[in-house]
């Protein structure tokens, strides 16, 4: 029988501990960049959500002065100038909060209030056909301009912010993602894509 001598021992024992603690400072750190990661493509996510905010703000400091602008040269189109001032007021009183995009419910009725004001922005640039002085108008056309640039603009934002979503989401679904988010009480948590209706895929076109 092999006897092992205490001295032998307590070095095995020694070096198995210092194997378990340089595992767990790995395994600490693996842990901690993966985090670190997952906090990255948060982050960079929100940034992009709020450049498509930026640009929603933007084409809602528009519409005032184009109903305006239409109302001068259109008078009879009360009932669209109204829909576009209904549709402007749900749209600004809708407001994702952070935590908000992650719930499915509340980035629908975000949306919804998106395409609606779009909707009846595209109806009242098409009134100008009935108008000739609206449609030689400067001034609406200058804003037509923007409307557009705009537009084009939300839809690059919401594909960029779509795109780090997906990126964040992949990383928080993989493995490793899931053990960091359990092990850390589960802060991170999916990303609602920001959809479109294909009636309001395209920016509004300019007719010159």
């Amino acid at each position: 029988m092999r006897i092992v001598h205490k001295s032998t021992f307590r070095k095995r024992l020694a070096m198995f501990s210092i194997f378990l603690a340089v595992l767990a400072l790995m395994t600490s750190v693996v842990g901690c960049q993966r985090y670190d990661v997952l906090v990255e493509k948060d982050q960079i996510a929100a940034q992009k959500w709020s450049d498509l905010e930026a640009n929603l703000q933007r084409r809602y400091d528009l519409v005032p002065n184009l109903v305006a602008v239409v109302k001068a040269s259109a008078k009879h189109e009360e009932q669209t100038l109204a829909s576009v001032a209904e549709a402007r007021a749900r749209a600004t009183s809708v407001q994702l909060k952070a935590e908000d995009l992650t719930d499915p419910e509340k980035v629908q009725a975000f949306q919804k209030a998106q395409e609606q004001l779009s909707g009846s922005l595209s109806r009242l640039l098409v009134v100008q056909e009935q108008y000739p002085d609206l449609k030689a108008n400067q001034s609406f056309h200058s804003l037509q301009v923007q409307l557009e640039g705009i537009e084009n603009r939300i839809l690059r934002a919401r594909e960029e912010y779509n795109q780090a979503a997906r990126e964040y989401n992949a990383e928080l679904l993989k493995i490793r993602g899931q053990v960091v988010n359990k092990a850390t009480g589960q802060p991170f948590k999916p990303r609602v894509y920001f959809t479109a209706s294909p009636e309001v895929q395209s920016a509004p076109k300019v007719a010159l």
